[in-house]
């Protein structure tokens, strides 16, 4: 899974850096970076409650996609 923050959305709030500072810092005013977008298993729980509570719906978990060899389908 991947951390991704929405520029256009986030308006500062900073609880996402208060829920998950192993990955998310602050700027100098106060808006999230992203330290790794890589969120690590054992981080995925405290990266889906710092999701879940942002104010504005910036922050998102995002699957990553598969690759696929040419020529080949993914089973479902």
């Amino acid at each position: 899974m991947r951390l991704r923050v929405d520029p256009i959305a986030c308006e500062a709030h900073g609880l996402c850096a208060e829920l998950l500072p192993e990955l998310i810092e602050l700027d100098e005013w106060g808006y999230p970076v992203i330290v790794d977008a890589e969120v690590p298993a054992p981080l995925e729980q405290l990266a889906r409650r710092a999701v879940s509570a942002c104010p504005t719906l910036a922050l998102r978990l995002q699957a990553q996609a598969r690759s696929v060899s040419p020529g080949r389908e993914l089973a479902e």
